[in-house]
């Protein structure tokens, strides 16, 4: 069963419906006997930094967080999902992330010509060897929606990266832990793809 983690924010319904097309059994929960009953988790959502940490400490999910990778569960962040994964945001100054990947999320700089928040399909630079991504092509398209944009610390976790004015880290890959900065679920066949690799794990 893939548990999806329920902590009030958007875009949740969309990754459980991608889940569900590919025939997975999938349950929206915060319960934690379900969440470290599950065999994979996702933590999905769009919305912002500072609020997605205040609603994961609120229903006690933080500690759950790090309980369910310790258990080498393979976990899965998408788009808010993958900023709270690192250290701190400059979308919400002083809060810290959860702190389990070492790097900072940064705002998108301002480009003429560049729209912000960035809405739309990019093609992503793949390092190669990233789970999520066997058998895609070497440049997918993926859909992104974001203002703000992932520096990881570690290059090798780094596993996709796209450029938007700036070049943005886009997936990253650690033992148990995978994370996307785009929305697998919003792109079409090549995210399907991707959530059916992490599905295999």
């Amino acid at each position: 069963m893939i548990a999806i983690i329920d902590y009030d924010a958007g875009n949740i319904k969309s990754v459980e419906k991608a889940f569900q097309r590919l025939g997975q059994e999938v349950c929206v929960t915060r319960d934690a006997k379900m969440l470290l009953a599950a065999d994979k988790v996702v933590l999905p959502g769009v919305g912002a930094f500072g609020d997605a940490m205040e609603h994961l400490q609120k229903y006690g999910l933080v500690e759950l967080i790090y309980q369910i990778i310790e258990k080498k569960t393979p976990f899965l962040g998408i788009c808010m999902g993958l900023q709270l994964l690192f250290e701190r945001s400059d979308e919400a100054p002083g809060v810290k992330g959860l702190g389990i990947l070492e790097g900072e999320i940064l705002r998108i700089p301002d480009k003429e010509g560049l729209k912000i928040p960035h809405m739309g399909w990019n093609a992503l630079t793949l390092s190669g060897d990233g789970k999520l991504f066997q058998g895609l092509d070497k440049e997918p398209y993926v859909y992104f929606v974001h203002s703000y944009y992932l520096k990881a610390k570690d290059a090798s976790i780094v596993k996709a990266t796209t450029e938007y004015g700036v070049k943005i880290h886009a997936a990253v890959e650690k033992d148990n832990l995978f994370a996307c900065q785009f929305h697998p679920e919003k792109s079409s066949d090549t995210g399907l793809w991707m959530l059916k690799n992490f599905a295999g794990l």
